[in-house]
């Protein structure tokens, strides 16, 4: 008889974490090669995307303009970066340029808009006699994000880990984000790879117990998109049962201690967003007359983003539930079907978790798995922070507990991840544009945590298959449309 040899985890996960940084690499070419061959085959539907019309003040352009009366030396590449420029991209690409020219594009956070006009007149700026200016601009945009998305795959991987506890769930999830239905919008001038990149890095050094590189990382996840805000609600939920088990100690100051660090981490996490809305009312309120002030500049609460979303985009609650939107809520049917299925069968499975929001557990053990995102309440942990391998997550549970504890899916950990992916799900149905909840949905552990789960289940294998064959025609028919200027979402 032979024995089955046993793989060592630190191997396992470093072999495992080489499967999804290959499959990172290998979906980002996929995706840049259906671009290039559907932009070849066919024509797009709006031919205006290499207009550039002259900034409105030179003072705020961002690059050094290319030699006068000069063409670049490659003509055809740099108008094939320039087409190529599609939809959000143009304002991306432009703000990078010309800076916030006009009130609409303070909807567009200035992350990415920051790191093309860094990167675009440092690392490629060599290129702009080449290809000239504004295809820098597009050519670093489209390395930022495509390289983000790699990294962001890598802790993908790494949170799915900790969280889970099961490698093998752990990479199929991974597997699944390099090839998610959203895929064309972290290949292309989006705000989506930089926001999973830090949204998901950060939730990754925060269960790590890093709770100031997790806060900066957040913060920047929104500075990168606007619901990057509502990651707070993380540190929310650890504040929530750090303090109750300062609770169970009957210790006042700790738990005083703990609530104003978790309001203190929360109003680092919401300072990005807001300065940004400071700046737009500093650059459009203040100066002019009160008959030539904006609406929103009079309100009580100015916020430009959310006068932006609802009188350019019209965006608000219920006000997309019209008949002739059928279209976009079928077009967004299956990723909130798998929204819907995942909460719902956590919430059958593990009602007494679900519905407590942990509680129920730490009840019962003031050191069971409710403590999740809390590795720095004291030292009194199981496992001291000195014994911790490099490449792994401290342990969150006593040794005792980890036999009686469930893993994968249904781990307690994955309750606020669950309860975060609710929240998204009933804001992109009822208030926003619905169309887009495939991309706003995307970068959520839960929906491939879930398919992953349904995937190793005996019963469940031929939503393996349903969950596979979705995300390629998602991803054909993104590439396709998308990429010559076709609605998609």
């Amino acid at each position: 008889m032979t024995r089955t040899k046993k793989i060592p985890p630190l191997t396992k996960d470093h072999h495992h974490q080489t499967i999804v940084l290959k499959s990172a690499l290998l979906s980002r070419l996929l995706l840049l090669s259906l671009i290039l061959l559907w932009r070849t085959l066919l024509s797009p539907y709006d031919t205006s995307a290499p207009l550039n019309p002259t900034c409105l003040s030179n003072t705020t352009s961002s690059l050094p303009p290319p030699p006068p009366q000069r063409r670049p030396l490659w003509p055809s590449t740099a108008s094939a970066i320039e087409s190529s420029i599609v939809w959000d991209g143009v304002y991306f690409v432009r703000i990078a340029q010309c800076g916030y020219e006009y009130e609409q594009s303070y909807a567009f956070l200035p992350l990415l808009p920051v790191f093309i006009s860094f990167f675009a007149r440092t690392v490629f700026v060599p290129l702009v006699p080449v290809i000239g200016q504004r295809a820098v601009l597009g050519f670093s945009g489209y390395v930022i994000n495509n390289i983000a998305f790699v990294f962001a795959a890598v802790y993908f991987y790494r949170l799915s880990v900790a969280i889970l506890k099961d490698r093998d769930l752990a990479l199929r999830a991974s597997i699944l984000f390099c090839f998610n239905p959203a895929s064309i919008f972290y290949s292309s001038i989006y705000t989506e790879s930089l926001y999973a990149l830090f949204s998901i890095g950060g939730l990754y050094h925060l269960i790590s117990g890093r709770n100031n590189i997790a806060v900066l990382w957040l913060a920047l996840s929104g500075f990168a998109r606007s619901n990057g805000v509502i990651n707070a609600g993380y540190i929310c939920f650890q504040t929530m049962h750090r303090a109750h088990n300062a609770l169970l100690r009957k210790s006042t100051f700790l738990v005083m201690q703990v609530i104003v660090g978790g309001a203190l981490r929360c109003i680092c996490i919401f300072v990005p967003f807001f300065a940004f809305q400071a700046y737009g009312y500093y650059n459009i309120c203040v100066g002019d007359s009160p008959d030539k002030l904006r609406p929103w500049c009079k309100a009580r609460v100015p916020l430009l983003y959310n006068y932006i979303q609802s009188h350019y985009w019209g965006v608000g609650f219920l006000r997309y539930f019209q008949l002739k939107q059928l279209p976009n809520f079928l077009l967004a049917s299956p990723i909130l079907s798998m929204a819907l299925c995942s909460i719902v069968h956590y919430a059958k499975s593990e009602p007494e978790k679900f519905f407590s929001l942990g509680f129920h557990a730490s009840t019962k053990d003031k050191n069971s798995a409710a403590v999740f995102f809390t590795p720095d309440l004291d030292n009194r942990s199981p496992r001291p922070k000195k014994q911790m391998i490099k490449g792994e997550v401290p342990a969150l549970l006593p040794e005792k507990n980890e036999l009686t504890e469930k893993t994968g899916y249904l781990s307690v950990f994955v309750l606020p991840f669950i309860m975060h992916l609710g929240f998204l799900a009933a804001t992109v149905f009822f208030v926003m544009h619905v169309q887009v909840a495939t991309r706003f949905l995307s970068s959520s552990p839960p929906l491939y945590w879930f398919a992953s789960y349904l995937m190793g289940s005996p019963r469940s294998w031929r939503w393996g298959y349903m969950i596979w064959a979705y995300s390629a025609a998602y991803i054909l028919l993104g590439s396709l449309l998308f990429s010559n200027f076709y609605p998609f979402t």
